[in-house]
């Protein structure tokens, strides 16, 4: 579903209850809810004040639930509205005033996305993806676009998981190869696990946009044996993307333990690797656990692919920078991490006239305030263990060894290794040298973890 049809679905309900169309202000706040945003980001975006975006939000979502028969609020308005479309309990009159409610099972050569089905069939070629970006630049991916072209098309891995810091690229990675390959799938479905986590509602919305509407279920039937036992997977191509995984797992613990309401989906990643089909998941997450580094690599059911830094100065390119030269020493700093560095270059832009030579003659670091605020997020998610042994790298710019942070830190030996691997899957610390194991963490999170520790 697009916007522009969420535009037109809701103005011809609005209408409907109210007898006016929806007013500018009101089509940003809906965009604004599509997409992702709090209230605070959409008011800071407009220019009007939270308060007031959250007073018109719910004047919507009180005409929306009176019409659709729902109860819509915030928290289930994207995924609510876009199931009772999808579903075709109703056809909208996109080019006249008039609503239409109809019986889906009277709907079987009606399909809003524009391609026929008949009814309890599986849909051919469609395509979900309102919730994953817009390229407008790919970055220089190409080992890890072919690696996952290949895995996906000639290997037919059913599980890849996609990991990396936030901002190093993993939706961009994936849209890119979507954009590619589109054609060669029966249906693309986007799921944003940070929008919507309740797996039983995200299996359920897959089986509806795949034909199954409103699937009647037995009382010991759930929603993952529904799908498994259905033949969605196995009689089509399928690609389905579920972004932000790392959002059903627990904060202030090792990386990649479920939150108790979420432990369904190592079921369902156990079960999508080792039934038989010819569809394909992809896990992009910002942490990992046993299930999505891949297991039983024998017989190859499961990938991993680990985003690194880049290393190429194109990404440098058409942002206002001077000093060519030392545009290397600046990917080097930041790593090659791109969402640092397009922060970066902006602020050298704004800052420094664009000279990078002047940046660089800094005696320290800099840090953006979207590069904190990244990092603070991302180190709230860590175990008090965790915390200790970061700071502990951090003291020092020289790479450290187990028994030399075993004599620094109050810890058990279990604790220490335990809390290193967490620290690892959530790609926090870097091994310099495999052979006698020294840790390290990145200058960027070292400054920051320097710079918070001191206030």
């Amino acid at each position: 579903m697009t916007i522009t049809e969420l535009l037109k679905a809701v103005d011809r309900l609005v209408e409907k209850q109210r007898g006016k169309h929806l007013n500018d202000f009101e089509k940003v706040v809906i965009k604004g809810l599509w997409s992702g945003q709090t209230y605070s980001e959409i008011a800071e975006e407009c220019g009007y004040h939270q308060n007031h975006v959250g007073d018109v939000s719910r004047q919507l979502f009180k005409i929306l639930s009176q019409e659709l028969e729902e109860d819509i609020n915030k928290y289930n308005f994207c995924w609510t509205i876009e199931r009772v479309v999808t579903s075709r309990q109703f056809v909208i009159g996109l080019f006249n005033s008039n609503i239409t409610w109809c019986n889906p099972h009277t709907l079987d050569d009606v399909n809003l996305s524009g391609s026929s089905q008949l009814n309890g069939d599986i849909e051919t070629n469609y395509h979900d993806l309102h919730l994953a970006p817009r390229i407008v630049k790919f970055c220089d991916r190409t080992e890890e676009l072919k690696t996952l072209s290949n895995w996906v098309l000639n290997e037919n891995i059913p599980l890849i998981s996609v990991l990396g810091l936030p901002g190093i690229g993993k939706t961009s990675l994936v849209k890119r190869f979507i954009d590619l390959n589109i054609d060669k799938f029966d249906a693309v479905i986007w799921k944003s696990l940070k929008i919507q986590p309740a797996l039983d509602h995200n299996i359920t919305s897959i089986l509806t946009k795949m034909g199954y509407v409103n699937p009647n279920l037995s009382e010991d039937e759930t929603p993952l044996c529904q799908l498994l036992n259905s033949s969605i997977l196995r009689a089509k191509k399928c690609l389905i993307i579920l972004d932000d995984v790392q959002e059903i797992f627990n904060l202030g613990v090792f990386s990649g333990q479920y939150k108790t309401e979420h432990q369904g989906y190592q079921d369902l990643f156990r079960r999508i690797a080792e039934t038989s089909h010819q569809s394909h998941f992809i896990l992009l997450s910002q942490e990992s656990s046993p299930d999505m580094l891949g297991y039983n690599d024998d017989f190859a059911i499961a990938k991993f692919l680990q985003l690194q830094g880049l290393k190429s100065i194109n990404f440098l390119s058409d942002r206002g920078l001077k000093d060519k030269e030392s545009w290397s020493k600046l990917i080097h700093l930041y790593e090659g991490h791109p969402g640092y560095l397009k922060d970066i270059a902006q602020l050298i832009k704004d800052i420094f006239a664009g000279k990078v030579s002047d940046f660089l003659a800094e005696p320290e670091i800099i840090l953006t305030v979207e590069i904190n605020r990244n990092l603070a997020v991302m180190l709230q998610r860590l175990s008090v263990i965790e915390q200790q042994i970061l700071m502990q790298l951090s003291q020092t710019d020289q790479p450290r060894s187990r028994n030399d942070l075993k004599q620094s830190l109050s810890l058990s030996l279990t604790d220490l290794i335990n809390g290193l691997q967490s620290l690892n899957r959530r790609h926090l610390i870097q091994i310099t040298d495999e052979k006698t194991m020294l840790f390290n963490v990145s200058k960027v999170v070292r400054q920051y973890v320097r710079y918070c520790g001191s206030k």
